[in-house]
Parts: C-alpha cells; structure tokens; sequence
C-alpha cells in the first residue's frame, strides 16, 4: 500500500513537471536561426501571443536577437529598464519603425496604420506618441518562410484606409560576412502610402558598455552638428568617438545631416576595445540621421522617406557587412 501511494505521488509530480514543462514551451517564442558559415543570426518571429515583441513602435519582422562573426557577437538584450514584450522598445537588432499612417486625420476612437504591426487604435486627440501602447484592431495576416540563409516575411493588410503587402527577407549572403535586408512594399489600397522608415540599429558590440573604443564613421562631414555632450563624444571631421563610458548618461543628436553629401547611408562603426566591426550602406539616400546612445547600446538611425501611389510598389535594401579592425590600447 505504501509503495503504491509512492508511485501515485511519484506519478502526479511527473504530470505536474510534464505540465509546467509544456507551458513553457506554449509560451516560448518563436525563433528561426540561419548560418551562412560566417554568420550565425538568430531571429524572433512575429507572434501576437507569445512573439518576443508586441509592442506597435516598431515593425514585428527582422528582430534580430543575437547574431556572431569570428567570435564577435553584435546585438544582444540592451534594455535599461526591466523587459516587458508590449514596451515600446523592447527590440534588438537592426529593427525598423514607419511613421504612422491617417492618425492626424483620425478622429478619437478611429484608426490608424503602422506598417508591419495592422491597424492600431487612436484613444484621444493628442499628438501621436511612439511609446504609448495603442490596442491593435487588426494585426494583418503574416506569412513565414525559413531556408538555412534566410527568412522571408511577408505582411498583407486589408483595411478600409490602407492597405499593402509588405515583405522583408533578412539574407545572409554565400560566402560573404554580409546580411542584407531586402525591403518591397506594395500599395494595394486606394490611398497614397507617404510615410518615413528608420532603422534604430540597436548595436550591442561584444557586449561591452558605449564608451572608449567605440567610433563611428560617416560620409560627410558633422561640421556644424552641435554637440551638447562634448565631455562624452568628439565630433570631428566626419568622424564621431566616444571619450568615455557613458555610465547612466545618453548621448543624443536630432539630425546629423548638415554638411555636403549628407544624403549618403554609408557609415562605418567599430569597436577598438574588441575589434568587431560593422559598415551599414543602403540603396536609398538617407533623408535625416538621427543618433542615440545609451550605456548599452549604439545608435545610428538612418531614415528614408517612403511615397507609394495605389498599384506601385517600393523597394529598398540595407546591407551590413560584418569584419574586424584594429584594437587599440586605451
């Protein structure tokens, strides 16, 4: 009798663990993880129960959650406060956010579009804020597929205000320390999509804190961007380097598109401390160039201005390219 009652709690603590265990799994999410032989990227899917990201700032395809070239790893959790998965920023990697669609003409309780998050609520009549939590009306239909090199996401959204199918395949090239992400999106509404698209690039370089070491170089000159933290970051040439560990400081600039040839999405940033490096280029020209740092992350945040008319198309492409520089004694 005893042995049997043994057995009987042996067994529910089976099932319980088997349970919890299960849960767990429901609740893990969903991942895809491609390798070039270089490269090793691994990506969170969008999932609006249990994706990595429920947030509506930034678009749900393309989150990078880690990715590693000859020993350097480049994107990791950067988050200053606790994770959350509906926090406006809870994102890594080279993430992607439009500027949302018909919210100025939305009256309350109407609604507004973000591409590559749905339909999206406007609760009152105040100005729209990219980190307020606006309730999704309709999240669009994603489609998903996975090869060993890629990922392709194609996002298709049917609304009586706009609509379009919006892909992004995030590829890593044969042979090559090179990712790109391929970008089409096609207007299949009635209305002119006019919008601006920014990559935020969160960078989180061999894990190390935003400081010394770190550079970034661009292809025009900053003369004549002010720089309120020169204490913290030395604008020269067209060159940007951080002095010093930011600690519990941010480093921030509006716009660095104020010299001749601004328009080039061609920068270079490379940590010395470590020798990962990365050079970002676009097929497109930039149109503004916003930069925000803080401890843990770097953050060039290239923007490029988007105008479709019904039945066109628009396509862009960002490549980076992944190598190593010279580590230099601090």
């Amino acid at each position: 009798m005893l042995l049997h009652s043994k057995y009987k709690a042996y067994g529910i603590i089976c099932l319980v663990i088997g349970i919890a265990v299960s849960f767990l799994s429901l609740n893990k999410p969903n991942e895809a993880e491609i390798n070039n032989g270089l490269i090793t990227a691994r990506l969170y899917l969008p999932d609006a129960v249990n994706g990595y990201y429920r947030g509506v700032r930034f678009d749900w395809s393309g989150i990078i959650g880690s990715l590693n070239y000859k020993g350097h790893s480049y994107y990791a959790p950067w988050f200053i406060n606790a994770y959350n998965p509906t926090n406006n920023d809870a994102v890594l990697g080279p993430v992607e956010s439009f500027d949302p669609l018909g919210y100025d003409d939305a009256k309350k309780d109407g609604t507004f579009v973000k591409i590559g998050v749905g339909v999206l609520r406007k609760s009152n009549d105040s100005l729209y804020k990219f980190n307020k939590l606006y309730s999704v009306t309709n999240p669009g239909i994603w489609n998903i597929k996975t090869t060993s090199d890629e990922v392709r996401f194609t996002h298709t959204l049917n609304d009586t205000s706009y609509s379009y199918i919006y892909q992004k395949t995030v590829k890593l090239l044969k042979n090559k320390p090179v990712l790109e992400l391929c970008h089409t999106l096609r207007n299949t509404g009635k209305r002119t999509i006019e919008t601006a698209v920014f990559d935020h690039n969160f960078l989180v370089l061999d894990n190390q804190p935003t400081g010394s070491g770190l550079s970034v170089t661009f292809q025009f000159d900053l003369t004549g961007v002010e720089n309120e933290k020169p204490d913290l970051v030395k604008l020269q040439g067209n060159q940007m380097t951080f002095l010093k560990d930011l600690d519990n400081k941010f480093v921030s600039f509006v716009d660095l598109t104020k010299g001749e040839g601004a328009s080039s999405y061609d920068m270079k940033i490379e940590n010395h401390k470590t020798g990962a490096a990365v050079r970002i280029t676009a097929d497109r020209p930039i149109s503004k160039l916003a930069f925000w740092s803080a401890p843990t992350t770097l953050c060039p945040e290239p923007y490029i201005n988007v105008k479709i008319d019904p039945g066109k198309e628009f396509t862009w492409k960002i490549t980076y390219q992944y190598y190593t520089c010279d580590i230099v004694k601090l």
